[in-house]
């Protein structure tokens, strides 16, 4: 099973900030997949799932806010025998360009408190990621403010097309390896 696992923080309030740029990305292809989200407690999470291209897929997005996005990666793992190798990670990154995206499948959490969490959860760096650009703030600029707040006017109307390029990335994980789609798009 593939599973994916967009990371954000629940409640109304974040909606539309830039650290719920991976909820954003699972959101648009359930819509896209014609998944619908139901609470799985065991999860501490959203899951939407079924079959995609013929291949059994979930999507994941954390209720335990994104500092303790662990707890929610570990219960899927647990709950569904998924194994980590089958999961790409969508997330924001301040250390990419606003509008690029980044595949990695290794790496240190860089500062980001969500992927702390999943690497102490899992005990491992090595994972599959889609790095969403959102671009570091000015200089001064408070970097937890900024991660909560909306997107800039002139940002907002390139959000569809950079979801657009992240599903891409997200589908072409059904037909090719994780390598392959980092060549592909990381180009």
């Amino acid at each position: 099973m593939k599973w994916f696992v967009g990371l954000g923080n629940p409640g109304r309030e974040y909606e539309s900030t830039r650290h719920n740029i991976g909820f954003m990305a699972v959101d648009r292809m359930a819509a896209e997949w014609g998944l619908s989200w139901k609470s799985v407690s065991k999860c501490k999470g959203l899951v939407a799932e079924g079959m995609v291209q013929g291949e059994k897929v979930a999507l994941l997005k954390p209720q335990t806010y994104m500092n303790l996005s662990g707890e929610a990666v570990r219960g899927f793992m647990d709950f569904y025998k998924a194994s980590l190798a089958d999961m790409v990670l969508l997330y924001d990154d301040m250390d990419t360009p606003f509008g690029q995206i980044r595949l990695r499948y290794q790496g240190s959490a860089g500062g980001h408190n969500g992927i702390k969490s999943i690497i102490a959860h899992t005990g491992t760096q090595t994972f599959n990621r889609i790095r969403i650009g959102i671009s570091r703030p000015p200089a001064g600029y408070d970097i937890v403010q900024y991660v909560l707040a909306g997107f800039r006017k002139e940002e907002v109307k390139e959000i569809p097309l950079i979801l657009e390029r992240v599903g891409e990335a997200m589908t072409h994980t059904f037909t090719a390896t994780f390598e392959q789609t980092m060549a592909k798009f990381n180009g």
